[in-house]
């Protein structure tokens, strides 16, 4: 009988949650097959079964259990279903693996629900015909039985109950660092308009000749990207942190972008933007996108970065105040574009506006810094030919 414990995820960490038993109770298992989903309080890992046999549950879903602690036993000298001896029976017990990132949805067969949803459905005795599966691949959660079948009857027939939900430890984790930075920061936002016109007529006319040549397309984050690092060159106090009674400089520029995840919000950190082109920038970002979307994304690779992009745009926001990333002390919003009314040379035209926010640390960043950092990032954005390009846009584009 093998003893499963949890395998630390990464440096501090202490303790997860079972997130998601991926087989059930009872089931045959085969070496290094994905049989839980564990969070922490930076990322969600797959948990691999160490050996081949009868796994028995020694904790459910929602369950914080401790790094080191028995989450479940696996029988190796249970024999497979076609009745063939495993090799790990004969075979010492291996050591603890570690959790690998998650790399791909389970496969589920329709109305298959988790363990902890079938005990509750043959409480209520229901089948996985009476109850509608919102989980991966139509799988059928403790939620979906607390909200039972779907109603067919009038408005007053509805259902006014209600379901409760544990916050996920990365959620937890999100939520308490966001009132932190709100609470033990010196918060203020400034706020700024950017004429959009010259990038769409930049992309317009070299977008197709981008793509086909790098593989990547040319979109507004490494516009952003690059004005934020040479705003950061002009203001350095906008990329340093306070440390006690100290203030940390950093000479690299780690951008931290802000992405929404299947389990929340994401923020991978693009390393050295100082160093990218625009189609290094546009590669590592859609690198990091799609690995943060897969469930990939390591607690590394999300970690250590000295400013923050935020686009709310992509969403329809207009205009917001975001919160910093501790500890990060500032944190540039972007917006949704929209054609507004403006004066041009002593005449109304319409183009296409940006919104933009600056929160920043008021301790370490004053007034002067954080008016002059937004204003040299809407220049750049503004005159990017001259002020991100060299006055090249082939070599800068590497066309």
């Amino acid at each position: 009988m093998l003893e499963m414990k949890v395998p630390s995820p990464g440096e501090s960490i202490t303790e997860v949650e079972i997130a998601q038993w991926l087989v059930a109770d009872g089931d045959y298992v085969e070496k290094d097959q994905a049989i839980a989903e564990v969070d922490s309080d930076k990322a969600t890992l797959e948990l691999p079964a160490e050996a081949s046999g009868i796994i028995s549950f020694k904790a459910e879903e929602g369950d914080a259990v401790a790094v080191g602690q028995v989450v479940c036993l696996i029988d190796t000298d249970a024999p497979r279903p076609d009745g063939t001896a495993t090799q790990e029976a004969k075979a010492a017990p291996i050591a603890a693996a570690a959790p690998r990132p998650t790399t791909s949805a389970p496969s589920y067969a329709a109305g298959t629900p988790s363990p902890a949803a079938k005990k509750m459905m043959d409480e209520r005795g229901l089948t996985s015909t009476d109850v509608q599966g919102t989980g991966r691949g139509g799988r059928i959660l403790k939620e979906d039985v607390v909200k039972g079948p779907p109603s067919m009857g009038s408005a007053q027939d509805q259902d006014r109950g209600s379901s409760r939900q544990k916050l996920s430890m990365l959620r937890r984790k999100v939520a308490e660092r966001l009132v932190a930075a709100k609470n033990q920061t010196a918060m203020l936002t400034t706020f700024n308009e950017v004429d959009m016109s010259a990038i769409f007529a930049l992309r317009s006319a070299h977008k197709d000749s981008f793509k086909a040549k790098h593989e990547v397309g040319l979109g507004f984050m490494s516009f952003f990207t690059l004005a934020v690092v040479r705003a950061l060159e002009l203001y350095p106090d906008v990329n340093s942190m306070i440390d006690g009674d100290y203030k940390i400089t950093y000479d690299y520029k780690d951008i931290s972008v802000a992405v929404s995840g299947p389990k929340g919000l994401m923020v991978p950190v693009i390393r050295h933007a100082e160093n990218l082109t625009f189609r290094g920038v546009e590669s590592e970002i859609k690198r990091l996108a799609i690995r943060a979307r897969d469930g990939q994304i390591t607690v590394d690779e999300m970690t250590g970065g000295t400013f923050t992009i935020s686009n709310g745009g992509v969403f329809g926001s207009m205009l917001s105040t975001p919160i910093i990333n501790p500890p990060q002390s500032g944190i540039l919003g972007m917006h949704n574009i929209v054609e507004r009314p403006v004066v041009k040379n002593g005449e109304i035209v319409v183009a296409p506006i940006m919104y933009v926010a600056l929160s920043y640390d008021h301790r370490i960043i004053d007034g002067r810094e954080s008016v002059g950092f937004l204003v040299a990032v809407k220049e750049a954005l503004e005159n990017p030919v001259d002020l991100l390009m060299d006055g090249d846009i082939n070599k800068a584009l590497e066309l």
